[in-house]
């Protein structure tokens, strides 16, 4: 992930740094998936009844809502990933995955994935970079994001940008 760093022009900009969105992928000028799209309902602050209960809330710009798998329940069948993409609704990345079946997915994408990469997941998979697993099969040192807390759930947890959880020892039972 590289980070631009401004000039101090000004005091507001000095020690100011921002995301480049370097490994986002602009393949279709980065255009989501529409099949993949849902609309995000604004409030305004406003409840059911049209009444104000959260002051200065509203405005800004229409998003639309990104179905992520956080599952990754289709074990054995290798994707391809197509792009990286920008999410306005969290702080990571998503990435834009096609099965053999022509089915598309958006997974979060983990850091080091990059368009053209081959995932899988199941339990008989090799430990790479965007592979999903169970947590039995992870070797000991290996960083890991988006983890069930129950299996077949969906992830839960180590979901932000930048997250990684790692697996320190094995406690064989």
């Amino acid at each position: 992930m590289g980070i631009r760093i401004y000039k101090p022009t000004s005091a507001g900009r000095r020690n100011a740094s921002v995301n480049d969105y370097a490994e986002v992928t602009h393949r279709h000028r980065n255009r989501p998936e529409k099949s993949l799209l849902e609309p995000r309902k604004k409030t305004g602050g406003r409840n059911h009844h049209g009444v104000t209960t959260s002051w200065w809330r509203g405005g800004g710009n229409k998003k639309m809502y990104r179905r992520i798998d956080f599952k990754r329940n289709k074990d054995g069948q290798p994707a391809t990933v197509l792009e990286i993409q920008y999410d306005p609704n969290r702080t990571c990345h998503i990435a834009l995955v096609q099965y053999p079946d022509g089915e598309k997915r958006y997974i979060l994408a983990p850091l080091g994935l990059k368009a053209g990469a081959k995932i899988e997941s199941g339990a008989k998979v090799e430990p790479n970079v965007g592979n999903a697993m169970p947590l039995a099969a992870i070797p000991v040192g290996m960083e890991v994001h988006n983890i069930e807390l129950t299996a077949g759930q969906g992830g839960k947890l180590v979901r932000t940008a930048g997250g990684l959880a790692r697996r320190r020892a094995r406690d064989d039972r």
